[in-house]
């Protein structure tokens, strides 16, 4: 990433292994309408969900050096299940005055919401086998008691990929990608209202949000669908308040820039159809390993 102006106010830095992430950012700018952002789409090296916790924690410090190389940074929102799941409580010891936010999967909204007492979360295996997922598990069933759930926890292999590669594929050519959807929720079992079935799916991949309308068909109009986008955004407008470092920006609306160490054409795709932001906007990096070398422009 070449450095960019000097700037004065900072700015958020976002990231994730792929265009998943943009679902947070989405929802960032919609809560801080005036703040810079600068995101970046670790696509070269997706998907985390299936990589080593090893490989996870390295990517996750070197794009944090990149977004540190930029200038002042308020905090970063590690927009990954996965990279939160394996690497952020490593972040915050290495990095303990940069505020660092996570997301994780909805459970606790979840237990508050479902009637059948049996929530189905989707996630990649990294997020779902994680120590940290466990942990959250279990204390939000201890929160809960005496009230119980059954958490059917379904490791979507494949489908964050798909995801990111269907950026670039017109929107009729989705057949694929919702047979993949099909074949992860009737694993699951029933969904429903009726005792015994799931009436609450948590998305546990920030990439799913974009395949939500897949999975509405195929759960039904009555179970709910929670994603963790909104909350994370809330949050994140809390820290960087409490940390004081909100600032004026006379901007009636902040900027945003985008880079990729994946397929550009893919990022531009998916800035223009869920942020609204134009390819200019949209950066490419080599994907080169701990050496990136950027590559100027959005050519």
């Amino acid at each position: 990433m070449p450095a960019t102006e000097p700037d004065t106010s900072g700015f958020i830095g976002v990231f994730d292994s792929g265009i998943g992430g943009l679902s947070v950012l989405q929802a960032l700018r919609a809560e801080m309408p005036q703040e810079r952002f600068v995101y970046w789409a670790d696509s070269g090296y997706a998907a985390y969900g299936e990589r080593s916790d090893a490989f996870v924690i390295e990517r996750c410090h070197f794009i944090t050096q990149q977004l540190l190389a930029q200038g002042h940074v308020k905090a970063i929102v590690v927009a990954c299940n996965t990279a939160t799941a394996v690497a952020i409580e490593d972040l915050r010891a290495s990095y303990p005055h940069l505020p660092f936010i996570g997301v994780e999967p909805a459970l606790k909204p979840a237990l508050a919401q479902t009637q059948t007492l049996r929530v189905g979360v989707m996630g990649t295996h990294g997020t779902l086998r994680s120590l940290r997922f466990e942990k959250l598990r279990q204390s939000v069933l201890a929160d809960a008691s005496p009230k119980t759930c059954e958490f059917v926890v379904q490791a979507c292999k494949g489908l964050a990929l798909a995801i990111e590669q269907q950026t670039e594929k017109t929107l009729s050519d989705t057949q694929a990608l919702e047979d993949l959807c099909a074949h992860h929720v009737q694993s699951m079992g029933h969904f429903g209202l009726a005792p015994g079935q799931i009436d609450t799916l948590v998305l546990g991949c920030t990439h799913y949000v974009f395949v939500q309308d897949v999975l509405r068909k195929l759960v039904g109009p009555a179970v709910n669908i929670l994603s963790t986008g909104e909350a994370v955004a809330k949050q994140t407008q809390r820290l960087i308040s409490e940390f004081s470092l909100t600032k004026p920006n006379t901007n009636a609306q902040g900027d945003v820039q985008l880079w990729t160490t994946g397929s550009l054409q893919a990022l531009q795709a998916a800035a223009t159809r869920w942020l609204n932001v134009s390819a200019e906007h949209c950066h490419l990096v080599t994907p080169t390993g701990s050496n990136d070398v950027p590559i100027g422009g959005s050519d």
